[in-house]
């Protein structure tokens, strides 16, 4: 049978359709997206969700010309099968395919480049501002779609906030569906709840107002004359957009969010208003797939994602049976730091996990079931989560905040202002350093060493493997002062795990590798790397010293010298951005202190933003492979010959 879907090549060809074809368009979206993402994996649940709003929000408008805003862009694949990228959604989050968000260098409808929560509307105010300083408040119409959970942000609030104050006409999409990547948070996810699980709600504040005015017995008349701010009250205990109206927002909802006609009509008059309107609708993550969709907030929360050849003939593909003589895997590195922040709550009370809705992709979920009383989820909220860890550290607690590098960056100034400069003794265990892979430019974590480096009183560490972790978060703990410690994404290398760990003195790193000629000094991950590299020299009759960092700040002073004056080349090996990162420390550090230096060569990260793609891919981009660094080495030293392991 013929899917209309297969005539959409351009979100206009949606504008000749009936109602019912679009009802079947949007069906045919998410049939599309279970059978492609269920093979090569990605997003799933949200996207799910939006597949009937993204039909009716292009059967209404003309884009690009009018702006679509899709706030993270984890729910804006079937916004990508509208606007001409259908046949391509097979391509996406492979390296060089179609990009995992919205990328304003893929097309021309994607208005924004996404990745981070709660910017969409921001984004829109200033469009239409723009419009407006040019002239033309008409060219054209601008609406940002946000997760109820991005609404935990900051910066939306702050866009709102403003919005209201110019009266700038753009439309909001609240798209509720109680979940961000984990069920929401705090109060104002409960005020969502109420507002879209309580029957009353269902109704628009004019209705309650023209209710209250026709009261019998005289009441409604008496009413009138108490004045508004009684009338306002009263209302505000039945009408849930009142908090938006405050605001001088128009408040239409709670809509249903997988019925083309009524989001349409919904959406035709907040376009017709000529204000700040927001819609509320209701969607369920994961519409139409019934294990997500009826297997209640567990079952969301597990399709958040769907991992490759997870999905066939649209149900779930069972997981293959383990070999019974299978070698284990190694755990994660979020396996092992949750699990040892659990032992280090347990030996001091004072020791608390922090995450910013992210509880499960840190590992703060394993403190979540094993000591829920010393767990705290902020939302999508960083600046709150450093301020909070802040507020707990002046009281003496022990805060330890578990969040992906990337993320960190929006709370750069409460780092330094709230928490470095008063030195408090805040832990910031960031997960996913590195070229976190498939999530791509807006995920990889490549410039924390280079902005934390900066800070006063700040030490930064590194683990090699997942036992040099245990150690070093127990180091974090008794330091005095914010830690940055910094672990890569996925399986550790396979070493035994301490039964106790150890305290290790700042500042000091060790010798792994015994050599001569050349010194390779790694940190975190470029410690592995630069083994592999010190192995393939060996083949050439190169013998590598390697040594481990271990931290970048404060630098092991006296290693540091040592492999200076034993070797005639220092290479330092990160995964992280060269420029103020691990090697460029090295290098002030020599000049600073008279140190004479060999030749130094840094390898770690491009001055560009690296795309998305698996890791392996990525790292032979980048050239920060084992095999990468030894050509360059043996190129500095002037050393021909095969490269190979095992020599």
């Amino acid at each position: 049978m013929t899917r209309i879907l297969d005539r959409i090549d351009r979100p206009q060809d949606l504008h000749g359709l009936t109602e019912p074809e679009l009802a079947q368009v949007a069906q045919e979206v998410r049939e599309h997206i279970i059978d492609t993402v269920g093979e090569i994996g990605g997003h799933f649940g949200a996207n799910l969700g939006t597949c009937e709003l993204a039909v009716a929000l292009h059967s209404l408008l003309d884009s690009p010309t009018d702006k679509i805003l899709w706030d993270v862009g984890h729910q804006a694949y079937p916004h990508k099968v509208l606007t001409g990228r259908r046949d391509e959604l097979a391509t996406i989050r492979k390296y060089g395919g179609l990009t995992p968000f919205c990328a304003i260098e893929e097309s021309e409808h994607d208005i924004m480049g996404a990745g981070h929560a709660s910017t969409s509307i921001g984004y829109a105010v200033g469009l239409k501002e723009g419009m407006r300083l040019q002239g033309d408040l008409d060219a054209g119409k601008v609406v940002a779609v946000i997760g109820d959970g991005a609404m935990t942000g900051g910066v939306a609030f702050e866009a709102i906030h403003q919005a209201g104050g110019l009266g700038t006409p753009i439309v909001v999409v609240l798209n509720d569906n109680g979940m961000s990547i984990s069920p929401n948070v705090g109060a104002l996810s409960r005020y969502f709840n109420r507002v879209r699980l309580n029957p009353k709600f269902w109704h628009a504040r004019e209705g309650v107002e023209d209710r209250l005015s026709h009261l019998p017995g005289g009441i409604g008349a008496r009413f009138e004359r108490l004045g508004p701010q009684l009338k306002e009250s009263i209302k505000a205990f039945w009408a849930p957009g009142l908090f938006w109206e405050e605001l001088d927002w128009a408040y239409v909802g709670v809509v249903d969010g997988h019925d083309v006609v009524a989001l349409r009509q919904a959406l035709a008059e907040a376009f017709a208003a000529g204000r700040p309107v927001v819609v509320h609708i209701a969607t369920v993550k994961g519409k139409g797939f019934a294990p997500a969709e009826e297997g209640g907030l567990e079952g969301m929360e597990r399709w958040h994602a769907a991992k490759p050849k997870s999905i066939a003939d649209g149900e779930p593909v069972p997981a293959a049976p383990i070999a019974p003589d299978a070698a284990p895997k190694p755990p994660t590195y979020t396996q092992v730091f949750g699990d040892a922040l659990v032992r280090e709550i347990r030996a001091d009370r004072r020791v608390v996990g922090i995450t910013a809705a992210m509880n499960t992709g840190t590992g703060l979920d394993i403190v979540q079931k094993a000591e829920p009383d010393h767990y705290f989820d902020v939302g999508i909220a960083e600046q709150q989560a450093v301020l909070f860890a802040a507020g707990l550290a002046l009281e003496g607690i022990k805060p330890v905040l578990g969040i992906y590098s990337t993320f960190l960056q929006r709370a750069f100034d409460q780092i330094v202002h709230d928490v470095a400069l008063q030195r408090l003794d805040v832990v910031f265990a960031m997960d996913r350093a590195g070229l976190v892979g498939d999530d791509g430019p807006t995920h990889h974590g490549v410039f924390d060493i280079a902005y934390l480096r900066q800070l006063p009183h700040m030490t930064l560490m590194a683990p090699r493997d997942e036992a040099m972790l245990l150690h070093m978060l127990h180091t974090a703990l008794a330091i005095d002062g914010p830690v940055g410690l910094r672990y890569p994404r996925g399986e550790g290398v396979g070493v035994a795990l301490p039964e106790v760990p150890e305290v290790l003195e700042p500042g000091t790193g060790e010798i792994l590798r015994e050599g001569r000629e050349v010194a390779l000094l790694g940190y975190g991950s470029g410690v592995g790397k630069a083994l592999e590299a010190a192995e393939l020299l060996a083949a050439q009759g190169i013998q590598a010293t390697v040594a481990d960092a271990r931290f970048a700040k404060p630098l092991d002073a006296a290693l540091i010298a040592q492999l200076c004056g034993e070797h005639d080349l220092l290479v330092t090996v990160e995964e992280g951005i060269l420029q103020g990162g691990f090697g460029s420390a090295v290098l002030e550090h020599c000049s600073d202190h008279g140190i004479a230096t060999p030749r130094i060569m840094r390898v770690g990260l491009p001055d560009r933003f690296v795309t998305h793609g698996a890791p392996a891919l990525l790292h032979e981009e980048v050239g920060f492979t084992g095999t990468a660094i030894a050509e360059r080495i043996s190129s500095a030293l002037g050393v021909t010959g095969e490269l190979r392991a095992g020599a």
